[in-house]
């Protein structure tokens, strides 16, 4: 992860008494207009599709939530970063910027940060020095989203906390509710969780979030729709970690506050396809080693616990070196039922094998009730770096740690202080149970991903999330998955999710559209659901030829269609090879896919060297050639085609 070329600020000062200049994206079409009193609007084409929307914030530093406009200051941004974690590997990021600076009633100044690109917004607001003490504590944001009248939602709702298993939530792990009106009140009372999507009457797409959000904040999410004020940026809820720490956000000034961001289009293309997300924040420690990423097999999703014991791992590390994978993960319970000794064994006997081995760590002290171990291993700084410091003696590679629980800044302080750590002792890390990452990928070079959806886990636990497979797997390239990596942990090949293929929830998509995920689904490590049976018990070797080549990392991802739940057509780009998904999530009517019209839409008419087509459902007919006219796609099933060009 490294900058290839640095920031082009070309600034110039303009004052003003009374008004504003708007703000728009390069290409002119999206427009920020901010007037006297800290409102801001937002336009597209024309369409409006925020109306006018509450600035500011309350703090022990005074009432920052009527403020009036002094100055501002107009620049542009040019900036190309590189990145192997996310959807495209090199982004060129352009955007205008105005600070817009107020004073509230006793003339405190702020300034608000905006960034227009030609389909994102990124706002902030910036604290200076100004004779206050050293740090602010902000008690709440009054900023606000007020989309227009007959807006549909695509949203998850914010849980209550300290309930669920082991009183392990919020886990971010909520259903999705698609396409209701702005005015229905979300399912605990506590408004929605990051990112959220919404459509205006006037057809016109726009995914509210957040990133840089780091050790000096808390996590937000917005609250419920109030008809005066839109939605607002919500805090924590004060039972969060058993009632432990503040709900608000306090950092030292000069300061800043995270980027509120807003992706706006009239297709989804924009929103499936942005990368605001991280074009806005920066790296905040060097990677201590070249990390390397891939895929990874996974005993606990398919055998659960009892899989943690010697010849299990064994039988999944001999699965991953068969598959060619070069990670394998072992989950809770590995320090009671083998032990360190004889974990550094089977870390040794995956290395003869070219495995590398995860470990996977609660992340827990007091704040829920979980008996999964190893625990309270990662709390204290002594603790964890003893562990870790043991951990890289054995050979680790990375952690997966799991139940969180919460969005409170000594809990994002304490992301920040496990993933300083790891890197200081080259691991990666994965977490579960876990709020939703928020630009970290770029912040932080050894984070991998975070579950932070309903993932493949559901589908093992109850037959309804295996009926929802289909829907949601179309949701989540225009919501969770655009704005962060995904660690979703499917890819199943097996027709009943359990050790015993007699039991356990039956899948109901096809093997081509379980191949499709892991296209679909983005995570530069992907745990895979396979099992070591998938060898022997008469899956399809095109179905395992297929899912030992796939790679998990992107130079180019593209949205060709879609609707969220119910279909999706995607793009990506992994060297000079192009993979292409189709996923019908509905259970009513095949849909068309027309390869040789994406083929030219991807530049790639003037001819190919390499063809595969996937088609056939669980029979995964696989044909050299593109078909000579649209092919279907049936319900719950998926078309998958890998494609080089001729260099």
């Amino acid at each position: 992860m490294r900058k290839i070329l640095t920031a082009a600020l070309i600034a110039a000062t303009i004052l003003s008494a009374s008004a504003q200049s708007p703000v728009s994206g390069p290409d002119g079409r999206l427009k920020v207009s901010v007037s006297a009193d800290a409102r801001y609007s937002v336009s597209y084409d024309g369409i409006q599709v925020l109306e006018s929307s509450a600035l500011g914030f309350k703090a022990n530093l005074g009432d920052y939530s009527k403020l009036s406009f002094t100055e501002e200051k107009a620049s542009q941004l040019d900036q190309t970063y590189k990145m192997e974690t996310i959807k495209s590997s090199v982004v060129n990021y352009k955007a205008n910027v105005c600070v817009y600076t107020f004073q509230n009633s006793e003339g405190k100044k702020v300034d608000v940060e905006f960034r227009v690109s030609n389909n994102d917004i990124a706002f902030r607001y910036l604290l200076p020095r100004e004779g206050a003490p050293g740090g602010v504590r902000i008690f709440e944001e009054t900023t606000a989203f007020k989309l227009p009248q007959g807006t549909v939602s695509f949203l998850t709702p914010q849980s209550d906390a300290m309930i669920g298993f082991a009183r392990t939530k919020p886990s971010y792990e909520e259903f999705y509710y698609l396409e209701k009106p702005l005015t229905e009140k979300s399912e605990y009372g506590h408004g929605y969780t990051f990112p959220c999507l919404f459509k205006t009457a006037d057809n016109a797409w726009v995914l509210i979030s957040e990133t840089g959000v780091d050790s000096r904040y808390c996590g937000s999410h917005l609250s419920d729709w109030d008809a005066a004020k839109g939605y607002t940026i919500a805090f924590p809820l004060p039972e969060e970690n058993n009632g432990e720490g503040d709900t608000g956000a306090a950092f030292s000034i000069p300061g800043a506050t995270p980027w509120r961001t807003i992706t706006v289009g009239l297709d989804l293309a924009p929103i499936a396809e942005t990368t605001v997300a991280w074009d806005v924040v920066e790296q905040l420690y060097e990677p201590s080693i070249d990390y390397k990423f891939g895929r990874s097999t996974w005993s606990w999703i398919l055998w659960q616990d009892p899989s943690i014991n010697w010849d299990d791992l064994v039988a999944y590390i001999d699965l991953a070196a068969a598959m060619g994978y070069e990670y394998t993960l072992v989950d809770a319970y590995w320090d009671r039922n083998l032990g360190y000794d004889k974990m550094e064994e089977l870390i040794q006997y995956a290395a003869s094998k070219n495995v590398g081995v995860w470990l996977w760590y609660s992340s827990s002290g007091w704040w829920n009730d979980i008996p999964q171990s190893p625990k309270d291993n990662l709390t204290t700084a002594v603790s964890r770096k003893k562990e870790m410091a043991w951990m890289k003696k054995a050979g680790v590679k990375g952690i997966k740690v799991d139940f969180f629980g919460g969005d409170k800044q000594q809990t994002l302080r304490y992301y920040e202080d496990i993933l300083s750590d790891a890197n200081d002792y080259g691991l990666m890390c994965i977490f579960h149970g876990a709020t939703l990452p928020r630009g970290w990928e770029r912040m932080y070079p050894n984070f991998v991903g975070s579950e932070a959806v309903r993932a493949s886990e559901n589908m093992v636990f109850n037959q309804n999330d295996c009926n929802l497979e289909p829907e949601f797997a179309c949701l989540h390239p225009f919501i969770r998955n655009t704005v962060a990596s995904m660690e979703f942990g499917g890819s199943f090949l097996q027709r009943r999710l359990n050790r015993n293929p007699n039991r356990g929830p039956r899948r109901m998509t096809t093997d081509v559209f379980q191949l499709a995920l892991a296209v679909l689904y983005q995570n530069p490590v992907q745990n895979f659901a396979l099992a070591p049976t998938n060898l022997t018990d008469g899956t399809s070797e095109v179905c395992l030829d297929f899912m030992r080549a796939v790679p998990t990392t992107w130079d180019e991802t593209r949205l060709i269609d879609g609707y969220p739940g119910k279909f999706v057509t995607m793009a990506r780009r992994h060297g000079n090879t192009w993979y292409i998904v189709s996923l019908n999530g509905t259970l009513e009517n095949p849909m068309k896919l027309d390869l040789s019209a994406i083929c030219r839409k991807l530049g790639l008419d003037a001819g190919v060297s390499s063809i595969k087509v996937y088609t056939g459902g669980n029979d995964a007919v696989v044909s050299a050639k593109l078909p000579a006219k649209a092919v279907d796609v049936a319900p719950t099933d998926a078309v998958v085609a890998v494609i080089t060009p001729w260099r």
